[in-house]
């Protein structure tokens, strides 16, 4: 996300490098082309107006801070900025003692209201430690509440159905009710949605919020329509009162500009952005983090969150120490493998580790484009099949793989000897970095802490989510 306007904003700063001082005119020339660069990501223009005016007035009107380069100081600004437009602070959901809890999410049709009320479910009962309730009260379009019950049972979250009752009000009350003799925490309302916005379904929106009185009213919008979603969130918060904004589709919106127009427009906050089609991609918002990877400043927080929650930190410790005493075998590249695949896609990765990291660690700064992201996702599958054809002798001492042995590994894998031979010169010249990367250091500080858990240590300082193994 945000891939377009990153390569622009990006571009524009980089003309200031090199300036002892900063003229008006220098900053004239960024400035033009960060308006372009907002205006083409689709960004409200007011925000876009609003925005270059406030950073050239404190770049031209700031004293340059003696640690920092005129250029340093003006992607400061940028980014501050960035930050105050996205929402200034991240936004939690609002949770009370009543229980249960109401969240409503709201939205116009075919905006991906009623999977993003899966997806949340599962968010909230898996970081936040909440029980809720689910229940639909679309009882206009096909299938709606059958949408949702499927969804429930996927994510393993209870849902209250009652297909005896049409009317969205007694839907409700009953589920309400049901919560509160059940023990639910959290009830989660999917509503109905339109086409387009009318009377009837505000009518109906606002009898529920009266209702109910819910602490939570999401708006769901789909990032790709850019300002269409924006109209549509401003006009719900001016009919009902929407307290959040949770954006669907980011992973696919190169643009950004729905995120970046939200907030000025509404006055809600994003609160959550969905990126990706599984039940669990579904991010809490950051404005500083967000900010950061547009700016190519990576989103190294988000990067150690995904690694505490989804890396076993036995194994991953495992995993360094023997990385750091030179005894990472074949077996071990396979378990980190499987580490990595669950924190997502090569390309995602790579865009929340920051410019300089990936500078000192491959000497560039990979620009991944989507068929590339491909090739290394097939490329670690097959890695992934020519080690699972080795025997676990084999696994675990590379030297005794000779020509027959890597004849029959290429077979049983499906890929060629050279494949295979690729694989093992892979694997020794990576322990040799490895090697490296120990005795320079960088492994025992924040590298340590970082690639560790991607690639073998998964304690980051604080208090790291430790998995349990199945037994």
């Amino acid at each position: 996300m945000f891939d377009a306007l990153s390569d622009k904003l990006k571009n524009a700063l980089k003309n200031l490098r090199g300036q002892d001082k900063l003229s008006a005119e220098h900053i004239d020339i960024a400035m033009r082309e960060i308006r372009i660069a907002l205006l083409e990501a689709d960004v409200n223009f007011k925000v876009v107006k609003q925005f270059v005016e406030t950073v050239k007035e404190k770049a031209i009107g700031q004293k340059v801070l003696e640690s920092l380069s005129p250029e340093q100081q003006v992607v400061k600004i940028v980014y501050d900025e960035l930050v105050e437009i996205l929402g200034g602070s991240s936004s939690r959901l609002v949770f009370t003692q009543r229980s249960p809890n109401v969240v409503m999410i709201v939205g116009l049709q075919g905006s991906g209201k009623t999977t993003s009320t899966g997806k949340l479910a599962k968010f909230l009962a898996k970081n936040q430690g909440r029980h809720p309730l689910l229940v639909s009260v679309d009882v206009y379009r096909p299938a709606a509440r059958d949408q949702l019950a499927v969804i429930a049972k996927d994510i393993g979250q209870p849902i209250f159905e009652a297909p005896e009752l049409s009317d969205p009000l007694e839907i409700c009350r009953a589920a309400y009710k049901h919560a509160q003799q059940v023990g639910y925490d959290t009830l989660m309302v999917d509503t109905a949605g339109r086409l387009h916005i009318d009377d009837q379904l505000m009518e109906e929106l606002s009898t529920i919020k009266r209702e109910l009185v819910p602490v939570e009213i999401l708006f769901v919008a789909d990032a790709m329509t850019g300002q269409d979603a924006v109209k549509s969130a401003s006009e719900f918060h001016s009919r009902i009162g929407i307290t959040g904004v949770i954006l669907t589709k980011m992973d696919g919106d190169a643009r950004g500009g729905a995120a970046l127009s939200v907030k000025v427009v509404t006055g809600q906050p994003v609160k959550f952005v969905g990126v990706g089609e599984k039940y669990d991609a579904l991010e809490a918002f950051f404005p500083d983090r967000v900010a950061q990877r547009i700016l190519g400043m990576g989103d190294v927080l988000t990067l150690i969150e995904k690694v505490q929650q989804e890396v076993d930190e036995d194994e991953a410790m495992a995993l360094q120490q023997k990385m750091m005493e030179d005894r990472f075998t074949l077996e071990d590249y396979r378990a980190q493998l499987k580490q990595m695949e669950k924190l997502g896609s090569v390309d995602k990765l790579l865009k929340m580790l920051p410019e300089g990291m990936m500078r000192s660690l491959m000497g560039f700064v990979p620009q991944i484009t989507p068929d590339q992201a491909d090739q290394m996702q097939r490329k670690l599958k097959m890695t992934e099949a020519i080690i699972n054809s080795m025997t676990v002798k084999e696994r675990n001492n590379h030297h005794i793989i000779d020509a027959p042995r890597r004849r029959r590994v290429a077979k049983g894998s499906g890929t060629t000897i050279k494949q295979v031979n690729d694989l093992i010169d892979e694997y020794i010249q990576m322990r040799k970095i490895m090697r490296s990367m120990t005795r320079g250091g960088l492994l025992g500080g924040f590298g340590g802490k970082l690639l560790g858990g991607m690639f073998g240590g998964g304690r980051t300082g604080g208090t790291a989510r430790k998995k349990k193994k199945k037994r």
